[in-house]
């Protein structure tokens, strides 16, 4: 049966005037109808255009080409095997059924260990297309606080916050050894376990005052437990220890312990203060018993410098008199007493022993006695 109707009624009129012109003999309408079949048959599609659609289907279906953004690598897997060279941003091709592209997150990313918040966040593009379930486009994850005991055995919850990157170069032996869950495995497990084994060494009651010394302890042996890892698969930047939750028995008790050192420290600090002060005071009474004594030795100095510079002046006075200089002296008071009587004629003179001065004067009129002392 033709497949078209119009070819079934040009074959049959074709058919029918084949059988006329061969009873008229008309050959020219014949080569019409001949003519007129051939034109009337149209325009067949063209080979290529076919090939040209199933290609394009088969791209738009298979998708044989894979976008790798900045901040990301891709992991060509052929046949099962795991190609070592990353793929960098930009477009990459492969086969599909025999090969696939892994994308991979290279970005920075944070852990935050805490009871706080436990629900995860991340950047919002295109977060399903990174290996893993959970993985994040360089976000947040939060987990639980990690639980340890102390060195008796009491339960601490410590608030971590860890920073780290997965290694681009290395990320195919990465993703081949570690799997998806390469940050479980690394991270989490190396972080926990360093934990345990730090909080384990102190009581609940030191944890507050050893803060900063747990602190580098943490960072120092995650980092050397995580980079001591085969081809150092990932970058750790930091570790940060936030918070050291304690049973609440013991904050109280460690409160307790702080007021009673705060009421100590009080205590001392009045004591310090009263021993200042009476330090001052003692200061002050020794330095006004100084001044006196500097007062006193002053003016004991003076009377005794006084003292013996008199003498000296007496001893010298003393060693200077001599019999004629006393005689010269007499003289000389003579003379005086000779000069008064010219003035008062009725004053009377009388000589001590000896003719030594002083001589003694009598006023006559006035009955008056005076001592003169002539040197």
């Amino acid at each position: 049966m033709p497949a078209d109707m119009n070819d079934y009624f040009k074959k049959k009129q074709s058919n029918g005037g084949d059988t006329n012109n061969s009873n008229n003999n008309h050959t020219p309408n014949k080569k019409q109808a001949n003519n007129g079949g051939s034109n009337g048959g149209g325009k067949q599609t063209p080979p290529w255009l076919f090939i040209a659609f199933a290609i394009i289907g088969a791209v738009i279906f298979l998708k044989p080409y894979e976008i790798v953004n900045s901040g990301e690598v891709g992991i060509k897997v052929h046949t099962g095997k795991f190609n070592e060279k990353p793929l960098n941003a930009g477009l990459h091709l492969y086969i599909p059924m025999i090969e696939r592209v892994i994308i991979v997150n290279t970005r920075m990313k944070q852990i935050i260990y805490s009871n706080q918040d436990n629900t995860m966040r991340g950047d919002d593009y295109n977060s399903k297309r990174t290996l893993g379930a959970n993985s994040l486009e360089g976000g947040v994850k939060r987990s639980k606080a990690i639980p340890v005991l102390d060195k008796r055995g009491l339960t601490v919850s410590i608030d971590l916050a860890v920073q780290y990157r997965l290694k681009a170069e290395s990320a195919p032996k990465t993703i081949e050894k570690w799997g998806s869950s390469w940050e479980e495995k690394i991270i989490n497990s190396k972080v926990r376990e360093v934990v345990r084994d730090v909080i384990g060494q102190y009581t609940a009651e030191k944890l507050p005052e050893m803060r900063n010394e747990i602190a580098t302890a943490i960072q120092t042996k995650v980092t050397n437990k995580i980079h001591s890892l085969e081809g150092e698969p990932v970058k750790l930047e930091a570790v940060e220890l936030r918070n050291i939750v304690l049973p609440a028995k013991i904050r109280e008790k460690i409160e307790q312990l702080q007021a009673e050192k705060q009421n100590v420290n009080i205590a001392e600090q009045q004591k310090e203060r009263a021993i200042q002060e009476a330090q001052k005071n003692a200061e002050v009474a020794r330095g006004e018993a100084e001044r006196n004594r500097i007062v006193a030795q002053g003016e004991a100095d003076k009377i005794r410098i006084e003292a013996e510079e008199q003498a000296k002046a007496n001893k010298l006075i003393s060693d200077s008199l001599t019999t004629k200089l006393l005689q010269l002296e007499q003289i000389k008071t003579q003379g005086k007493f000779n000069e008064a009587l010219k003035v008062n004629r009725d004053a009377q003179i009388f000589l001590t022993p000896g003719g030594a001065v002083p001589n003694i004067w009598v006023d006559a009129k006035g009955k008056e006695q005076k001592t003169i002392s002539a040197q």
